[in-house]
């Protein structure tokens, strides 16, 4: 795809749109019907796809990808009606008579950027919430995640019409081209560096922007915590996808009291989770693509290897590592991890690992172990984060309940359910005024006896 080709579907989307053929609400449901429905039927290529891009399984595959994709659909279908719905406000005495009402309405030609970890679902979810407030889209999946982006291409050119949704395949490219187009909102997951690039752009241009970046997310766990259970989650929510997943924790930061009980129960962890030799488990999967399993190696450098370390290159495979040691300044705390290696620090009082967190650029996500429930409101109070967990990990992004996106460093707006439909709309703010009578007090001349009334109206 060219330069040329990326202009005329950007154009045929703004046509099509200026029809207002998505406008209306049922067509909306009726896509989302056709996406599910495609999606369905193709459940096993999309599943293969994540297997060769990422070495997924099938089971993780599902869980973290194509189930979540098909809820959001169906939460959308159930609730877009009502989203779409002017609402009511009350108009102030000095605008009578009249009615007000806010009413959503789409942006217009949404491109979303999706990135390599979640191929499916970063790529699919946000394009579920733009149909739905009644977008069209272009849709541009991660080059280093080629199979899956060929599902997503494949599903959409037998869901769509090119004009209501289109795919570009590409890389850096073919993004610098999208991004010299003049869309009406950019959706972007994806890293620190390139969200800095997304952003300016968008800003030369005037665009609104979602930006769901990543951070050094940090789980905490302080002394009166279910350290058995608290490893389980921890090694869960770190180790899925290769540790390759935006909101997993990049560290532990624990009370200097419990470390060695709770390294002692991470590694015991490893190994009921993955087996004695995690490399060996088909279902473990692996580092997207070279540079990342080089650098990943390089990050192991930091502090001491407790038990995991091992790695095969020419399967771009890491077993789940735990280090400890770990200084501030060591290369592993100085960037997002993005794997599979986890850090344990420590800390002697809550307020000190408040104040270190608190230090570091706004993290995506924040979880906290503990059974100290004023401590846990001290945390969630205090830090500043995207969103997090008490006493588990990740499971916070998977609901259509709850809006999902970060702070400062780590994103700007959210989505998911109604604030996936808000970050892909505009909101109207409208008085529809009546004829039958003209209050006089705003017109000139203006005299003693109107800056009375004005008074008494404006108090």
């Amino acid at each position: 795809m060219n330069i040329d080709d990326i202009k005329g579907r950007v154009e045929a989307q703004r046509r099509f749109f200026s029809g207002g053929a998505t406008l209306d609400v049922k067509t909306r449901i009726a896509a989302l019907k056709s996406l599910r429905s495609t999606i369905v039927r193709h459940e096993a290529d999309i599943l293969e796809a994540l297997r060769l891009d990422l070495g997924k399984s099938g089971f993780e595959g599902y869980m973290c990808e194509v189930g979540l994709v098909l809820s959001e659909i169906d939460y959308m279908m159930r609730n877009v009606a009502a989203y779409s719905r002017r609402r009511r406000v009350p108009t102030p005495i000095a605008q009578f008579a009249a009615r007000s009402y806010v009413q959503p309405a789409p942006y217009g030609v949404a491109l979303i950027i999706s990135p390599w970890n979640y191929p499916f679902m970063l790529c699919v979810d946000p394009l579920v919430d733009a149909i739905a407030a009644g977008n069209t889209v272009v849709l541009k999946p991660s080059a280093y995640a080629p199979q899956t982006g060929e599902a997503v291409k494949r599903i959409v050119e037998e869901a769509f019409s090119p004009e209501y949704v289109t795919v570009v395949m590409g890389g850096r490219q073919e993004i610098g081209w999208l991004l010299d187009e003049q869309f009406d909102c950019i959706f972007f997951t994806g890293s620190q560096n390139v969200g800095k690039e997304v952003l300016r752009h968008a800003a030369e241009r005037l665009i609104p922007v979602t930006l769901e970046l990543g951070g050094k997310s940090p789980c905490i766990v302080d002394a009166t915590a279910d350290i058995a259970l608290a490893a389980r989650r921890i090694v869960f929510g770190k180790f899925l996808n290769c540790g390759q997943t935006c909101v997993a924790p990049d560290y532990v930061l624990c009370d200097s009291r419990i470390e060695n009980a709770l390294i002692d129960a991470l590694c015991a962890e490893i190994a009921a989770q993955y087996g004695a030799a995690p490399l060996q488990n088909a279902d473990y999967g692996r580092v997207v693509n070279r540079k990342h399993f080089e650098r990943l190696l390089g990050l192991m450098q930091s502090g001491t290897i407790v038990c995991g370390g091992e790695a095969r290159e020419e399967e771009l495979r890491i077993a789940p590592t735990i280090l400890r040691g770990v200084d501030w300044e060591d290369a592993v705390m100085r960037e997002e991890i993005f794997g599979p290696l986890l850090p344990v620090l420590t800390y002697n009082s809550l307020n000190d690992a408040i104040a270190r967190v608190e230090a570091l650029p706004h993290p995506l996500a924040l979880y906290y172990f503990t059974t100290d429930k004023s401590a846990a409101d001290a945390i969630m109070t205090k830090c500043r984060f995207g969103g997090g967990c008490i006493n588990d990990t990740i499971v916070h992004l998977a609901t259509s309940e709850m809006g999902f996106g970060g702070v400062g460093a780590s994103g700007m707006g959210a989505y998911h359910g109604k604030a996936g439909f808000d970050a892909f709309s505009h909101y109207k703010s409208i008085v529809d005024k009546r004829n039958w009578i003209d209050l006089p007090i705003r017109y000139q001349p203006y005299d003693d006896k109107k800056r009375a009334l004005l008074r008494r109206f404006l108090k």
